[in-house]
């Protein structure tokens, strides 16, 4: 074998080798490497790779640098023998390529093989039997050579990044990559990468304030220039050129910068002055490509909106999309992506009308996706999954909109219909991320449905099967905040359910560790408002536990935390109907500690404060059950609370009344124990009876409920039966 030489003595820092299928991957990797400025504390350091340059280029990728050569063999020898390093580009149609095995064998006949690294993108390493199709790794990078330079049957784990979904990640995988070629420690690097992030942050800031102001002025001019005279029409195009050039830039780059140093203030000043230019423009000569650009920039920005609870502003931006992406739609019926885009918008502004409890609104923005998805359906493939996607995320929003009207036997059809749908997604592609994250959210939808049935057995396993999904995703990557709120959310319903079941001691714990997640989260990113209202949200549902487990002076204090956080999410949009439901469950939750404490005043003012919130949203969704659950509570805390005993009274009367209303969903457990309290409280024990017997066989074992037939002296065993059904329904559902 022949002496490997030091990097400084060859050309090439790294020969890329890959399959042309894998081009863009290859011209990805081939950028971000020539383009990477090494840390500068790094740079001099000796390495066993040599002295850790500036830059890593030139890296050679054979593609492009041989476009023009006659003699292909001699010229990649040679490439490969000034390249320090291989970089192979993995994946079925490169582990099938003749020429990234020739490639291979030749960087290993130089007796480098050491200084071979893998990137896998796709497919599956040392896949056999029915998936041996997906196997990645090219046959002569899991075997040495022996002494007469033909691969041995020895086999070998190459050095590999990887970008498959729930893996590295491009930037981790990138780092990688780059501390394999300097011969450094990928820490050593994270770190020196990290505080280099951390000086740049005052720059992003200025470059973006700098950018918006060029942006405005470049905006202006091109206006100005397509009004002048003709014969300014060239500057006027070369203007406006620039603008768009810089708003991409705004649009793409400078928004991830600013994402990732957490300014989501000069985030959403760059997305306001990218509409504000967009708004501007023309929507006539120009290209349908020029046209679907424009739609997918507008649809980012109110992507960003909504994400921070914008929902007005987001609504703007999505309604300037769909202007745009609709005729596109429309005078191609038989171009799939462009029905996609269409539909996509048009599902946000649905999800943006029931944010807002506008059920008829978001009713026909969802028919109308649903129309749009069903129509592309006649001239797609049969397997598309992009389309199966979102044909089982918009019978997700129309089972949302149809249980909000009560009518629940309509969204068990829509919540399974999704369930099926991402199951069949998540078998054929178990590493999709987003498909395996839809197939929990479906697991959790049906777990909402089973309690509304008084199934809480059932319950129990959905949300189970939704937190392992949840848990697995995140275990795949523990850096993914997004990961972490689906977590953190499964185990909020799950913690309640449990403790609804009797399980209060598990249910504590579960939202114990829901609330530190989102404490951390809130750290992280405290201008998130969905971070906000997972601790929010969290701290309430916590609160009620820590109080029926006797520590009311923790449940006092996570109940202020969270009515302060979400009097500030309300103060931020006010027309967001689900922060205003949830603000006055806290309420309820506040008076009901009071209470407990004996504070008949405070119980009286906050169950007003309460139902105050209350009645306008029951107005408009009178359907709503969780709604129609705490505004019960709130009249019966009233009526514990009054001096009036005639009131209090009608207030137990009324509330039993409104919940025996119900056709839809009156097995619920939680309505049938509200009952239970109010016919107690009136002196109507035979009535109690029958429902808490029922109660009984559902599971329903709350503290509260336990509580209060103890004092009434009445008896309610251990439920043995079901807790064989929980044991079956939960089987191998729960994460480890």
């Amino acid at each position: 074998m022949n002496q490997a030489p030091s990097a400084e003595a060859l050309r090439y820092r790294a020969f890329i080798s890959y399959s042309h299928r894998d081009k863009a991957w290859a011209e990805w990797l081939h950028r971000v490497l020539e383009t990477y400025r090494v840390p500068a504390r790094l740079v001099g350091q000796r390495t066993a790779a040599g002295v850790v340059p500036r830059r890593l280029a030139p890296i050679f990728r054979d593609r492009d640098e041989l476009a023009s050569s006659g003699d292909l063999g001699r010229q990649v020898n040679q490439a490969l023998a000034q390249s320090a390093n291989l970089i192979v580009i993995c994946s079925p149609a490169a582990a099938a390529s003749r020429w990234v095995c020739e490639e291979v064998l030749a960087f290993r006949r130089l007796g480098r093989s050491e200084r071979i690294f893998c990137l896998i993108v796709a497919g599956e390493p040392n896949a056999t039997g029915d998936k041996a199709a997906d196997e990645c790794l090219s046959s002569a990078l899991c075997h040495p050579l022996k002494a007469d330079g033909t691969s041995s049957n020895e086999a070998i784990e190459p050095i590999a990044a990887d970008v498959r979904p729930g893996k590295d990640g491009r930037h981790n995988a990138k780092l990688k990559l780059i501390a394999g070629l300097l011969d450094l420690g990928l820490d050593q690097l994270r770190r020196r990468e990290l505080q280099r992030r951390n000086r740049r942050l005052a720059a992003v800031a200025a470059l973006a304030l700098i950018v918006m102001a060029m942006t405005t002025v470049l905006a202006i001019t091109a206006v100005i220039a397509r009004n002048a005279a003709v014969a300014a029409s060239q500057d006027a195009l070369r203007r406006q050129k620039q603008a768009e050039g810089l708003v991409n830039f705004m649009l793409g780059d400078l928004n991830d910068k600013l994402a990732q140093v957490s300014r989501l203030d000069l985030l959403e000043a760059v997305d306001d002055r990218a509409m504000s230019y967009f708004q501007s423009l023309p929507e006539t000569d120009v290209t349908d490509q020029v046209l679907a650009q424009r739609a997918k920039a507008l649809e980012k920005i109110g992507s960003v909106r909504l994400d921070q609870g914008h929902l007005p502003a987001a609504m703007a931006s999505y309604q300037a999309a769909l202007r745009l992406a609709g005729p596109l739609a429309d005078a191609a019926p038989k171009d799939t992506p462009r029905q996609l885009a269409y539909a996509e918008i048009l599902a946000f502004i649905g999800m943006i009308h029931w944010r807002q409890g506008q059920l008829d609104a978001a009713q026909q923005a969802f028919a109308s996706t649903q129309a749009v998805l069903l129509r592309a359906q006649r001239f797609a493939a049969s397997d598309d999954p992009d389309l199966q996607y979102q044909l089982a995320m918009i019978a997700n929003n129309i089972g949302h909109v149809s249980e909000a009207r009560g009518r629940l036997d309509e969204a068990t059809v829509q919540y399974r219909n999704t369930l099926a749908l991402c199951e069949r997604l998540v078998a054929a592609h178990p590493d999709n991320v987003e498909w395996m994250n839809a197939l929990g959210f479906a697991h959790n939808n049906l777990g909402k449905l089973a309690v509304v049935r008084g199934d809480l057995a059932a319950a129990i396993g959905q949300y189970s099967a939704s937190l392992g999904i949840a848990s697995a995703l995140a275990a795949r990557d523990p850096r993914n905040n997004d990961q972490r709120e689906s977590v953190l959310n499964a185990r909020v319903v799950l913690g309640a359910t449990l403790a609804l079941a009797g399980d209060l001691k598990t249910g504590i714990s579960d939202l114990q560790q829901a609330v530190t997640a989102a404490s951390q989260l809130n750290r992280v990113d405290p201008s998130n408002s969905s971070f906000q209202e997972d601790l929010a949200h969290g701290l309430s549902q916590l609160s009620r536990l820590e109080r029926l487990n006797g520590d009311l002076s923790t449940a006092r204090r996570m109940t202020t935390q969270s009515l302060a956080m979400y009097r500030a999410l309300i103060r931020q949009d006010p027309a967001n109907s689900g922060w205003q439901r949830e603000f006055a469950e806290a309420l309820v939750e506040q008076a009901e500690q009071s209470r407990s404490s004996g504070d008949i005043h405070a119980t009286r003012t906050q169950a007003q404060s309460a139902l105050h919130v209350l009645g306008p949203l029951l107005a408009r969704q009178p359907d709503d059950r969780n709604t129609l659950l705490a505004t019960a509570q709130a009249k019966l805390l009233l009526a514990a609370s009054t001096d009036d005993p005639g009131a209090a009274r009608q207030l137990r009367a009324d509330s039993v009344d409104a919940l025996q209303a119900r056709t839809s969903g009156s097995e619920d457990p939680r309505l049938l124990a509200l009952q239970v309290e109010a016919l107690l409280t009136l002196g109507q024990k035979a009535q109690a009876q029958a429902l808490i017997r029922q109660l009984w066989n559902s599971g329903y074992s709350d503290r509260a409920l336990v509580m209060r037939l103890q004092r009434e002296g009445m008896s309610y065993p251990a439920n043995e039966p079901f807790q064989q059904r929980l044991l079956a329904a939960t089987r191998g559902t729960t994460p480890k």
